[in-house]
């Protein structure tokens, strides 16, 4: 990679996704000492979204024709030797502008060693794990206040993925062990949630997996919050503290009226009566780890309890979008048998007289085959169970392997309206709706939420 100090202009191939177009903005805000832009930033996106609008308005230039000749960017004015070309894989090998890039010997990188060199100029607070990273990362920024932040999902917070505070000497980034990504961060605090196998299809064994994750830590400088019990040995650089966490120092724990309030108590402080903002059971963990953190960086016990409670989640980790009498509807990012057994597990705590009723569209067919017993046994568990069918994303169909292996009734996008008023019309008991998956089936949530609203 080009020194960073070389580095004058940075094009982004890609530049309309939500993970590129956040990593834009924040280098398109970077000032030098004098309050002069640190960095020119351009890129190109087949096409013009809200998203590449924003960054227009921003002052960055942005270009939707791949002709190299474009009147409001000329391509070969840049130079390979002060511009970083950041890619993301969804532009695809032939495309004129990458074709033309490469030849030129321009220094082309992904998104994560990017994303690695902004966590080596600031301290990275980093959040690595199967299952909670969006969701504590999110609140490890909210804690924080006026912080960089690199999230996975939308805050409902700020309604964005992405925090720019220039002046903040901290980074919140949500480290991502699909294809080993976080191999390029450099943490100065990580927590690390969860090690359940996931992502087969890269690493090959559960042994491979978690592997992967030990490395992780050797990349940490400050410490690691790690959840206890984890079936990983750390292997930290001298000097580097540990500090497990777990729901047992989450004390005096009430639920009334719709709200969960605990004490936090750990050998770096005791907090009473924190109110949960999300009032999710799998969030008291998740606190707890977030808290952790924001202590370590020297956040006030006064701001932390108003932070937590202040706190309105992630769009798509457990958003309850109805909640009447008769029916509660719940959906959620869940796409591996863990973090569904961890939504329906807070659900029965929650609301422990309703039937609950489960709509999952399996994501990968990698993962529906990889997991299918763990699926099937969590699943198994539910009251009734609606299965759309596998959303393939980057792959293509396995013979055999369908959502009818997993048990239940599967059914069609287009008739999940209908089979939901229907199960809900003849339920003879209040019931939750919960809808969970990580492929389209958000889109389905509005019409849902319509259908059940009544």
């Amino acid at each position: 990679m080009l020194a960073q100090k070389d580095i004058s202009t940075l094009f982004f191939l890609g530049i309309g996704g939500i993970g590129m177009s956040g990593l834009a903005r924040y280098f398109s805000r970077q000032r030098k000492a004098d309050g002069t832009a640190r960095y020119r930033v351009c890129g190109y996106d087949r096409t013009p979204s809200e998203l590449t609008k924003e960054l227009e308005k921003e002052g960055i230039v942005v270009i939707y024709d791949d002709r190299i000749d474009d009147c409001r960017l000329k391509i070969e004015d840049l130079k390979p030797s002060d511009t970083l070309v950041v890619r993301t894989p969804a532009v695809p090998e032939d495309n004129t502008i990458y074709t033309y890039l490469r030849k030129q010997g321009f220094d082309i990188r992904k998104r994560a060693e990017v994303l690695g060199m902004v966590t080596r100029e600031k301290k990275a607070l980093c959040v690595a794990g199967t299952h909670g990273k969006t969701t504590t990362s999110t609140m490890i920024a909210h804690l924080l206040k006026d912080v960089n932040a690199f999230l996975g999902g939308i805050s409902l917070n700020y309604n964005t993925n992405v925090l720019i505070e220039p002046q903040s000497e901290f980074v919140v980034v949500e480290a991502d062990e699909y294809d080993r990504s976080f191999y390029h961060l450099t943490p100065y605090i990580s927590v690390v949630t969860a090690v359940d196998p996931d992502h087969l299809d890269i690493y090959g064994t559960p042994e491979a997996y978690r592997d992967a994750f030990a490395h992780y830590t050797s990349l940490i400088t400050g410490a690691l919050v790690m959840k206890k019990g984890l079936e990983l040995q750390p292997r930290l650089q001298p000097g580097v503290k540990l500090y497990t966490y777990s729901m047992d120092n989450a004390e005096n724990i009430r639920v009334r009226d719709g709200q969960i309030i605990f004490d936090y108590v750990s050998p770096l402080a005791t907090i009473r009566d924190i109110e949960l903002g999300v009032p999710v059971w799998v969030n008291i963990e998740n606190a707890v780890a977030a808290i952790t953190v924001a202590l370590l960086t020297g956040v006030s016990e006064a701001q932390i309890k108003q932070q937590v409670a202040s706190f309105k989640g992630v769009w798509r980790r457990f958003n309850i979008h109805v909640n009447t009498p008769k029916v509660a509807f719940i959906d959620d990012y869940a796409h591996h048998p863990q973090e569904i057994a961890t939504a329906i597990d807070s659900i029965r705590k929650i609301y422990p007289e309703r039937k609950l009723i489960c709509v999952f569209q399996p994501h990968l067919y990698t993962r529906t085959r990889d997991f299918a017993d763990g699926f099937k046994a969590v699943l198994g568990t539910l009251d009734e169970c609606i299965l759309l069918p596998i959303y393939p994303a980057r792959e293509e169909p396995i013979p055999g392997v369908t959502s009818e292996m997993l048990g239940g009734t599967v059914v069609q996008k287009a008739d999940l309206i209908a089979e939901l008023k229907r199960r809900v019309a003849e339920s003879k008991e209040p019931v939750v709706v919960l809808t969970v998956g990580a492929g389209d089936i958000d889109r389905l949530v509005p019409d849902v939420a319509q259908a059940l609203n009544v």
